[in-house]
């Protein structure tokens, strides 16, 4: 059981905001199937990139480029208001902005769907402060191997 805030227990502010955000995501496409959801999935992705200004929007819209580019068969979707794309319903990449959560950078994620198994421990998250070419090259052969 969670405590009080007060007590350093419990969710704060921005992961009690991320939690609704992500029931409204499951309501918005309640009883819709095949290319009704993925239209409507697509476009939360498309206003969720839109709605973030910066090296947020920078990193959102690059991702955004690179998944049509190198794996069209993911579809766009948000995950906890995040853009995300998924593969049979399982997100495999999605973006974190910095503004999210108040962090110093946004991130590019796998979840566990991604295929970047490397030994023992391998990366799954990767800090971006400029959206530059060899960043983009280095998150397209990562969208690749993880699909």
């Amino acid at each position: 059981m969670a405590g009080k805030k007060s007590e350093g227990v419990g969710f704060s502010d921005e992961e009690k905001a991320a939690m609704k955000q992500r029931a409204d995501e499951l309501r918005s496409t309640k009883g819709l199937k095949g290319a009704a959801k993925l239209a409507r999935e697509l476009e939360a992705c498309v206003d969720a990139i839109e709605g973030l200004d910066g090296i947020d929007g920078e990193v959102a819209r690059m991702v955004h480029r690179v998944v049509s580019e190198e794996a069209p068969h993911l579809d766009p979707k948000t995950f906890y208001g995040f853009p995300a794309y998924a593969s049979d319903g399982k997100v495999v990449i999605f973006v974190q902005p910095k503004s999210k959560f108040d962090t110093r950078y946004p991130t590019v994620n796998f979840d566990e769907a991604a295929t970047l198994d490397d030994g023992d421990m391998w990366a799954t998250s990767f800090a971006v402060v400029n959206v530059t070419s060899d960043v983009e090259k280095r998150v397209r052969a990562l969208v690749k191997r993880a699909v």
